[in-house]
């Protein structure tokens, strides 16, 4: 057909409905597109192979495929590149254009990003264990039920292929309660007890912080006959019902967990781990090598680990969707965080040389370098009021200097930061 010349040059195309005839050289541009293919066609076989049904008479070339998605890839004909609206569904789109043999690659780059962004976030797969992250008050109890059933049945059928048999009861009750409790204790929003669950954690970890603290304060602290710190006995017992539930929590979600190694890796987890170890720790001591005061500087090490307790302040990002979305933006925005490091050592080498070279036989304390690095390493506040450069002398500049540095210096990469802690808010 593409032999006769019909005088007009054109192909005559109807896709669902909706006539368009596009020039020959048009489709002479993209040999490798459906339509392109259809100017190499020899035989009848041959275009019905490329397209749905052919009008001899007519000359028209009929394609079963949604008319409204055409327009953009009759677009890309007359100009050579993809667009794509907001409205419409990426992945439908991207079946349209696999069908028209029109490649990716081809998206302009206004609407390029965008549309990689939203196919990347709709194609992300979530199961059951991973769905315990979105901790939101309006999670849909429903939705998460028909999750736990596809889990349910995907589990069942391996254990059938296993040869074990589905027929235990027993097996199959805890195949659907596992994923309940799981969620229960992962995901405040799950349901009422969740919500429950999520409160007590949360008064248990300020509980154990405040009594922390008030166990410094010399007013609440109490010595024996030889002057030994001792515990008070509502403190300890506090602190032992506070040990107990973080070992109950990390145990529990443990044993639950549908993926160990998993559970092991999570940052979160981590942290339930590393608030609870440094108790055990320092129990191990006490009951089998002696008191601090016997053990010089392993004692040390023993107040250490026990200090190390305060981490448990970190546990209330279980519950809180800020300190998640802190933790997710210091792990995705490192490389700014390692630009502003490097802008501020840069800043603090310069100003602190400037400033030992104008200040050190003043005897203000700017005598070496080292300690104009402790001056300067506040940037934008100039120090911490112990040592200052004299006043109206030469180190007045590089102090001026340093604040103004400082802060144009923070703010370049902060905004960029502070983006990625809106999007992941």
């Amino acid at each position: 057909w593409a032999q006769q010349d019909s005088g007009d040059g054109l192909v005559h195309i109807n896709v669902g409905g909706l006539k368009r005839s596009l020039c020959r050289s048009t489709l002479r541009r993209f040999p490798n597109t459906r339509l392109g293919k259809l100017l190499s066609c020899d035989s009848e076989e041959d275009i019905l192979q490329v397209c749905d049904d052919y009008d001899v008479q007519q000359k028209e070339f009929y394609f079963d495929r949604n008319p409204g998605l055409f327009t953009y890839v009759l677009h890309f004909y007359q100009t050579g590149k993809l667009h794509i609206m907001e409205e419409l569904c990426v992945f439908s789109f991207s079946q349209e254009i696999e069908y028209w043999g029109i490649n990716e690659f081809f998206l302009d780059s206004c609407c390029s990003y965008r549309y990689h962004d939203r196919k990347l976030e709709g194609s992300r797969h979530h199961t059951w264990d991973e769905d315990s992250e979105v901790s939101s008050v309006d999670t849909s109890v429903d939705e998460i039920s028909d999750l736990n059933r596809g889990e349910i049945g995907q589990r069942t059928e391996k254990r059938s292929q296993r040869g074990e048999g589905d027929d235990h009861g027993t097996d199959i009750q805890w195949l659907k309660l596992q994923p309940r409790m799981w969620l229960t204790l992962e995901n405040p929003g799950y349901s009422l007890p969740s919500k429950l669950f999520s409160l007590v954690s949360i008064g248990v970890v300020l509980a154990s912080i405040a009594s922390m603290c008030i166990s410094s304060i010399p007013e609440y602290q109490t010595f024996d006959d030889e002057g030994k710190l001792m515990e008070d006995p509502s403190m300890q017992a506090l602190e032992v019902f506070c040990t107990c539930w973080f070992t109950f929590e990390v145990v529990t979600r443990l044993l639950l967990a549908p993926n160990k190694r998993k559970f092991l890796h999570h940052p979160l987890n981590i942290i339930d781990l590393v608030s609870v170890a440094p108790v055990y720790v320092t129990l191990l001591f006490d009951t089998t090598v002696g008191s601090e005061s016997q053990l010089g500087v392993l004692g040390r090490l023993v107040q250490v680990f026990r200090l190390m307790r305060i981490f448990r302040v970190l546990k209330l990002a279980r519950h809180s969707t800020g300190l998640r979305s802190l933790g997710a933006t210091l792990r995705y925005s490192y490389r700014e965080v390692g630009i502003l490091l490097l802008y501020l050592a840069v800043g603090v080498s310069v100003f602190s040389g400037i400033a030992y070279t104008a200040e050190y036989e003043e005897g203000v304390g700017l005598d070496t370098i080292p300690a104009c690095w402790w001056w300067t390493v506040s940037m934008t506040t100039v120090g911490y009021g112990d040592v200052v450069p004299r006043h109206g002398g030469l180190g007045s500049w590089p102090a001026g200097g340093c604040i103004l540095g400082g802060t144009l210096v923070v703010s370049l990469p902060i905004t960029i930061i502070f983006n990625k802690f809106s999007h992941f808010y």
